[in-house]
């Protein structure tokens, strides 16, 4: 069908309530801000999944607050250089180490402790849910 110069097309999109459904065989809202997301929890075990970001990101865990300077931190963890670099560059990507210039130096610092948190939730809050076992349990 032709159409003039001034004819136009309108589409009307409806969106979908923000309901998805969980494997526990009921519908809910949307999680909540306080669950991680399943596309960020891959994205931050990614960061994770190299030995040397763990010791990097262990190494400033056990640092607290104040954190490392980039020099410390390669003499703890043994990773130095550009390799040290690329590594600290990917954890911040994932928001959970942050490096911070003071004078000279770079102040490395661990600063997702409710990330970190969160993430072992995201295994844990699925624990057993597919199983006979009662829900509130330990596994010590």
């Amino acid at each position: 069908m032709p159409r003039g110069r001034n004819s136009s097309i309108f589409v009307e999109i409806r969106l979908a309530p923000p309901y998805h459904f969980d494997n526990t065989r009921n519908m809910k809202h949307e999680s909540p801000s306080h669950t991680l997301d399943l596309a960020i929890a891959a994205s931050t075990f990614a960061a994770l999944g190299s030995e040397q970001r763990l010791t990097v990101l262990r190494s400033l865990v056990r640092a607290g607050p104040e954190g490392l300077t980039i020099g410390a931190l390669g003499e703890r963890t043994g990773v130095s250089g550009s390799t040290l670099t690329h590594h600290m560059k990917i954890l911040t990507q994932a928001g959970l180490v942050t490096q911070v210039r003071q004078g000279r130096q770079i102040i490395c610092a661990a600063v997702a402790y409710g990330e970190l948190r969160a993430l072992s939730q995201f295994l844990l809050n699925e624990c057993c849910a597919d199983s006979d076992c009662p829900k509130d349990h330990d596994h010590d």
